[in-house]
Formats: structure tokens, C-alpha cells, sequence
């Protein structure tokens, strides 16, 4: 694919507009988490070295469901970047439109605008023609270093793209193009491929494309329950996505035929109360009254014998509730495995990369992918709209 990369664009004394992924956690007031932010510092930085006029960054934050609403403005994330980038970060009052406009052209070389939240607009979400437009208009060159959005048809992260002559990706996008081809061309063998979290069917396509590739699945989380009805075993109360479970079936009759080793939990741990606060009881079938919040301490030592053959792995969603601390330990036992592991790892999804930082494993992760779903349509080989649409 035909991108040219930010480095190689000439951006002096042009309106760079970059689209970011700041949508990122808050409390108070206050971004408490910066990860996305400093992703993207080294994009900002170089436009700014190579006298962007001025630079002018687009993100969303949260769901707003389109229209202004101030617990998701970005002014948080403004005075945030402000701070890591040693400079004023002026925050708009809107993301496009006539203001923003006569605001832009008064701004001088090397000052930075952040827009208001995308999503303030219902038309961003929908790929309006016209809002693409309003927002192709602020712009001489545009950037996307978004790639926990690239998955998304939006105004911002497609529509105004063709619109713009010269445009290409920032070094984030690189990045996670660069580490995640990896795993889609020839991983090194045991390739290990770890998935939980409450959903099976966000996870089909990504199931089914690397059963060509993989060697081993470890499956955890709410999901395993709907795979373990697919072998007819017992599920109590557990989460069970009915409409997935004839899929399930079929997923699982391909790893034999392919000789792929799918691992399902052999034991659990299970509460009366997936709310509750007191520890579960370990147990091997699931009891008709319980339900699935956790893997249990056999499925633990399983996996991570697994985990420690492996060569690649790529871990995408928890092995259970690990919010709750009486249910962290197939999660957090899973992580520090992979953390510890010699494998080249990848892990993307926000409750799996939440989960690694929460338990202060991050530093043995050799790449944490800034998007969850992004990073699953990537390894199905689907195509991403908003990297093709950069292609020139």
C-alpha cells in the first residue's frame, strides 16, 4: 500500500492537520491515564520541528452520542498535551465550521490548536459528505496517527482524507502496522494466541483467519462459556452468547482439522453473584446456580506452561472479571506469564492492555497495541478504512 509516512512530507509553513486517539480515561477533570497522549508526542513533535503553520489536532472522547455534552469535551486533554509538550495547547470551542476557521488562520507557525470533540457532531460518526468537507477545509496536509480508530469509516478518519492532496500516517501508525505484520506474515513457531473478554462474535473473524497460522488458542474469559456449551459442557448462570454457539462448534471442529490445539478452561472460579465482592469457590463443572467469573488455578498452570513454549503470542481480552480483585488472578496470572514469557508478545484491547498496567507488567509486553479492535480487523486482513484511505 502506497502511504507515505509523516517524515516524508514537507510541512513547513502548512495547516497539518493530525487526527489522534485521545480518547482517553477521565476523573475530576483530569486525564488519568496519558498513554494515548504520549503515543502520539513524537508525531506532534516532528510537525512542530518542521514548522507546521499551524498544527491543528482531531480526536474524539467517549460516546456523547453526538451532540456537546461537557464530561467528554477535551479541555482535559488539552491542558494535559499542554504539560508534556512544554507549551500551550489553545483549546477550540468547536471542530469545524467558521470559527474554527478564522481561528486557525490567526494562529501563527508552530502554535497548536486541539479541535473539540469529534463526536459533538452526529455527522462524524455517519461519514457526513458535507462535515468531511468543513473539516478537509481547516487542513493543507493531513495526518492520521489514530490507528485505535482506523478500523472506522468516520468523517475524520475517511471522508476528509481524499479530500486532502498530500496526506500519509504518523509514526504510531507506523509502529503498530510495522509490529502487528508480524504476526500476520510468518510468526515465529509456537504461535500462541490468548482471547477472553465477554464476546465471542467480535472475535470470529480474527478466530477463524489465524487458525491458518497459529498453533495453540487459549481461550478465557465470559467467551470460553459459550465455547464450553458448544462441547455440551455445563455453563450454570454463566454469560453464553446463544446465537455464537453453533459457530463455536464449528471453530472448534476446525482446530482438530487443522491441528491446532484450542484450550477451553478445565476449572473456574464461580460466584451466586458475578457482583459480589467475596471470593468464589474453585470448581471443575460449573454448578446449575453459579456462574463463570475467573479461570481456575489447573487452567492457570496450563496456560502458563503454554505461554512459556510459545514464540509469538498475541493476547487480545481478560480471563475473567479483573476489576474486581477476588477474580483477578487467571487474569493477572495470565499477564505476568506472557510478561515473563521470551516470546515476541502483542497485546491489544483496552481491558487486556488495563490489566497489564494494573498489575505493572507492561515492561515485559514486547508491544501494546493502542487499538483493541483495530488491531483484530488488522490480523482477520481486513482492511482498515482509515489506512486506505490514505493510500495515493
Amino acid at each position: 500500500m502506497n502511504v507515505q509516512p509523516i517524515d516524508r512530507l514537507d510541512l513547513s509553513d502548512q495547516r497539518v492537520f493530525i487526527r489522534a486517539d485521545f480518547n482517553v480515561p477521565l476523573e475530576d477533570g483530569r486525564v488519568t491515564d496519558d498513554t494515548r497522549i504520549r503515543r502520539t508526542l513524537p508525531t506532534i513533535q516532528h510537525a512542530l520541528k518542521e514548522g507546521a503553520h499551524p498544527l491543528i489536532l482531531a480526536s474524539h472522547l467517549g460516546r456523547p452520542e453526538g451532540s456537546p455534552r461537557p464530561a467528554y469535551a477535551l479541555a482535559p486533554v488539552s491542558r494535559r498535551l499542554s504539560e508534556l509538550l512544554g507549551q500551550t495547547v489553545v483549546q477550540a470551542e468547536d471542530c469545524a465550521g467558521t470559527t474554527v476557521e478564522k481561528q486557525i488562520a490567526a494562529m501563527g507557525r508552530g502554535e497548536v490548536l486541539l479541535l473539540e470533540n469529534l463526536r459533538f457532531h452526529p455527522e462524524e460518526k455517519k461519514n457526513d459528505p458535507d462535515f468531511a468537507r468543513a473539516l478537509a477545509r481547516l487542513a493543507d496536509i493531513y495526518i492520521n496517527d489514530a490507528f485505535g480508530t482506523a478500523h472506522r469509516a468516520h468523517a475524520s478518519t475517511y471522508g476528509m482524507a481524499s479530500l486532502v492532496s498530500r496526506r500519509g500516517m504518523g509514526f504510531l501508525m507506523q509502529e503498530e502496522i510495522a509490529q502487528l505484520e508480524r504476526l500476520r506474515h510468518d510468526p515465529a513457531a509456537p504461535f500462541l494466541v490468548i482471547l477472553g473478554g465477554a464476546k465471542v462474535a467480535g472475535k470470529i473473524g480474527v478466530i477463524q483467519h489465524l487458525l491458518d497460522r497459529a498453533d495453540v488458542f487459549l481461550i478465557g474469559g465470559a467467551m470460553a462459556y459459550t465455547f464450553m456449551r458448544a462441547r455440551d459442557e455445563k455453563t450454570g448462570r454463566s454469560k453464553i452468547e446463544s446465537d455464537e454457539v453453533d459457530l463455536a462448534r464449528e471453530i472448534i471442529e476446525a482446530s482438530v482439522e487443522k491441528n491446532v490445539l484450542l484450550l477451553l478452561p478445565t476449572d473456574h472460579v464461580v460466584t451466586a453473584n458475578d457482583d459480589s465482592q467475596a471470593a468464589g469457590c474453585v470448581v471443575r463443572q460449573i454448578p446449575e446456580n453459579m456462574c463463570g467469573v475467573d479461570i481456575g488455578p489447573r487452567t492457570i498452570t496450563g496456560y502458563s506452561a503454554e505461554i512459556e513454549k510459545a514464540a509469538t503470542i498475541f493476547w487480545n481480552g481478560p480471563m475473567g472479571i479483573f476489576e474486581n480483585e477476588a477474580f483477578a488472578t487467571g487474569t493477572r496470572s495470565v499477564a505476568r506469564a506472557v510478561a515473563e514469557a521470551s516470546a515476541f508478545s502483542v497485546i491489544g484491547g483496552g481491558d487486556s492492555v488495563a490489566a497489564v498496567r494494573q498489575f505493572d507488567l507492561s515492561g515485559g509486553i514486547g508491544h501494546i497495541s493502542t487499538g483493541g479492535g483495530a488491531s483484530l480487523a488488522f490480523l482477520e486482513s481486513r482492511t482498515l478504512p482509515g489506512l486506505d484511505a490514505l493510500a495515493a
